[in-house]
């Protein structure tokens, strides 16, 4: 028997999946960045050699590495090297540190973002406000799900925006009661001022990645799904920054991308998809899906509903939000992309953008036949109950971003109130998927909300926000169990990305990509009391907390 490179011993060793399941190994031996064996202390201790490193987990917790199902790593690091807002709550929180990054940089543009709509009344800052703290130069900050952008008055004049500009047909203008904009613009809106922006070079792009890479591998995540590889008005294309990441082996996680869909070209773009697909794999980097967003938010109105948003007071409004793709016309899209190797990943938030996105995935079906090609619906904030089983019928994975599963602020304030009492109850069913025989894969949507595994499995397992002491349960029979969650932040991402014969489990022959906690999960008080102290790929250490 060859020894072994890598011993971990002493520890709680979860499987996930596999033989060992049930069995609680306590050890691990690793060789060539494979996992060679799987068992008790005793068991494992004869791979250990002369030559083999052993690490004593004192009782720690050994995982494998967490995937993230849809993320924006390259985005969320550029945003952490600009007016990062993500750490501030309340408007004078982002005013004082939007004033604290303009006093730092000379740049023609103040960029970054991360705001959260609950701070605001109504949920949308003012130029106004902005102006107190910059006036000399534009400002673009996006919130933090994407979906909104605070501006300036001097952005404003920039892009000639004011109370005769027509909203656009994707988007919306917030408007002060003379009907000149106030400051906020919502999806297409943003373009209006996107297209002034200053040029995101390709280096800086490919530094916000391996920023973004660092701060995920400090939070045990080994690998992701980039849900938007592409360009935009001022971005260059990261599938060259994922491409040269990947050959030259500073990309470290293993990365699946999803090839950005134009929702305004159509079919005409699918020859140019598979010539971007036939660029890669390089390394561990794969562009095999292709994303396509169909709606936007319930916040601001424009996710795609069955029914109509209330008004706050009960009274429907006649606003069913925005259908970013024609539905007439998403099968073909779908088929086709099927039909040519793609799997799909589709943005859908309301009920009625969920049916399109599986009626769409039904068509695939009747006209190709199985492909074994893994589809999925991201978000599914709001799922008629009608559509529940629809999931496994059809073998589409729910890809949930179970950190939206809560009673806060955005939730009570921003969206209960125009759904409506019992649509409300119809928001994030991942227990009810689940019940039904469906896949569920867990992701964050990083930059939009913390891509923090711990957080993200403690709401989808409490329904209850994170570090908010005796909050109430959201909708708590629609709750994964610890099992449930950790499956699909391991095996049930892997399987969106097919690596899930050699990852997201500890078994014989898989990669070790593996996390180590500093405690037993099944046993915490709370998941937020745990830390990763170590992430691993193939065996080597991509993070290490000092205290390891």
């Amino acid at each position: 028997m060859s020894s072994a490179d890598l011993v971990f011993y002493n520890g709680v060793v979860y499987p996930v999946a596999g033989e060992f399941v049930g069995r609680s190994p306590s050890a691990v031996a690793v060789r060539g960045g494979r996992i060679v064996a799987v068992g008790s202390d005793s068991e494992i201790k004869s791979f250990a050699g002369t030559r083999t490193e052993t690490v004593d987990l004192r009782g720690r917790m050994l995982l494998p590495g967490f995937q993230d199902g849809h993320i924006h790593p390259a985005s969320g690091g550029l945003e952490r090297t600009r007016c990062d807002l993500n750490v501030a709550r309340t408007p004078s929180a982002y005013l004082a540190a939007i004033a604290s990054y303009a006093a730092t940089t000379d740049a023609p543009w103040i960029l970054g973002g991360g705001w959260s709509m609950e701070a605001f009344p109504g949920g949308c800052p003012t130029a106004a406000e902005l102006d107190t703290v910059v006036a000399d130069r534009p400002v673009f900050l996006p919130n933090r799900d994407h979906h909104s952008a605070w501006v300036n008055t001097a952005a404003l004049k920039i892009a000639g925006i004011d109370a005769m500009t027509p909203d656009p047909g994707d988007g919306r203008i917030e408007r002060l009661d003379d009907g000149s904009p106030s400051g906020a613009l919502h999806e297409g809106a943003m373009a209006l001022v996107e297209r002034h922006l200053p040029e995101t070079t390709l280096a800086e792009l490919q530094n916000g990645l391996m920023v973004g890479q660092a701060f995920l591998h400090s939070l045990g995540i080994t690998g992701w799904q980039d849900a938007w590889v592409g360009d935009g008005p001022s971005i260059p294309d990261s599938l060259d920054v994922y491409l040269s990441a990947a050959a030259s082996g500073d990309l470290t996680a293993r990365a699946t991308g999803a090839l950005w869909w134009e929702r305004s070209v159509g079919l005409s773009q699918l020859d140019s998809l598979v010539a971007r697909r036939a660029r890669g794999p390089v390394g561990r980097f794969r562009p095999i899906a292709v994303k396509i967003m169909l709606d936007g938010v319930c916040e601001t109105f424009t996710a795609s509903m069955l029914s109509p948003y209330l008004d706050g007071h009960g009274h429907h409004t006649g606003n069913v939000g925005l259908d970013f793709v024609d539905p007439e016309l998403l099968p073909s899209f779908v088929t086709a992309l099927d039909a040519a190797g793609f799997q799909v990943h589709m943005h859908a938030l309301g009920d009625r953008g969920v049916r399109n996105a599986l009626d769409a995935v039904a068509a695939a079906r009747v006209s190709n036949g199985p492909s074994g090609l893994r589809h999925q619906i991201a978000h599914l904030q709001v799922v008629h109950p009608a559509d529940i089983p629809r999931f496994a019928e059809l073998d589409v994975t729910a890809n949930a971003q179970a950190l939206w599963a809560c009673n806060e602020p955005q939730m009570t304030e921003l969206t209960i109130p125009y759904l409506g009492s019992e649509r409300s109850t119809w928001q994030y069913p991942f227990g009810s998927i689940l019940r039904a025989g469906g896949r569920v894969a867990l992701g964050s949507d990083w930059p939009v909300s913390s891509p923090d595994p711990l957080e993200i499995m403690h709401v989808a397992v409490t329904r209850t926000e994170p570090y908010v002491r005796d909050s109430s349960p959201f909708l708590p029979s629609e709750a994964m169990t610890l099992d449930q969650a950790l499956y699909a932040y391991t095996m049930g991402s892997a399987h969106t990305s097919h690596h899930e014969d050699v990852t997201g489990s500890i078994e014989n022959g898989k990669y070790a990509d593996l996390v180590v906690l500093d405690q037993d999960l099944t046993t915490a008080t709370t998941l937020t009391d745990v830390s990763v102290v170590m992430t691993m790929i193939e065996g080597v250490p991509v993070y290490q907390a000092p205290s390891f």
